[in-house]
């Protein structure tokens, strides 16, 4: 089994507004991720709300992939998001994804060929590269929960990374969309340019 963590928590104080509500298409962008994601190899969903989540719980897919938990410790950042997602993983699930909600261009095909990868080995972390920069989303083997767990609010998820760096594995994809995010409103606008 497979999960990924989409993290939705952060209070977005360079966009202005929540980034999980941008418009993407016909919807806003959570709900054009999780559409997107239930339609891909991945078992589990579990969506972290914090700020906001009064406004984006509504555009929520319903669906039996997708676990929606709050994180109360949001004002943390990310690594108290990750971790609230973390410790609501479904037993038996052998790796874990990290995906931010600003990420929008990441194609499906692309998640699945990480899932092919991860299911000819069991990488302890295997990151998606294009052109060889590192993007999103990275899995986790469960054999880390613990150590994210453990981390405290204040340190970054890439101390897990670091901590390990020799048994990170890239995994090669044609998909520039695993590398472009999001933080301002005019770093949004390219991004949506980009569409058409």
């Amino acid at each position: 089994m497979f999960s990924l963590i989409l993290l939705s928590a952060g209070m977005s104080s360079r966009f202005g507004s929540p980034k999980a509500l941008a418009p993407w298409g016909q919807q806003p962008l959570i709900a054009y991720l999780l559409g997107a994601l239930v339609e891909t190899n991945l078992d589990e969903i579990i969506v972290v709300l914090g700020a906001d989540a009064d406004q984006l719980e509504p555009f929520l897919l319903k669906h039996n992939k997708i676990k929606v938990v709050y994180n109360k410790d949001y004002k943390f950042g990310q690594t108290s998001s990750f971790k609230a997602g973390l410790a609501a993983v479904s037993p038996g699930v052998k790796a874990v994804g990290l995906l931010p909600v600003d990420i929008p261009l990441l194609k499906s095909h692309t998640i699945n060929e990480i899932i092919d990868e991860l299911m000819q080995d069991d990488p302890l972390i295997l990151i998606p590269a294009y052109q060889g920069k590192k993007g999103h989303p990275p899995f986790f083997s469960s054999k880390l929960r613990m150590e994210f767990l453990d981390l405290p609010n204040d340190a970054g998820l890439n101390t897990i990374s670091r901590r390990h760096e020799n048994e990170i594995r890239l995994c090669d994809v044609s998909d520039e969309g695993v590398l472009l995010s999001f933080n301002t409103p005019a770093e949004f606008k390219t991004l949506r340019n980009k569409l058409t």
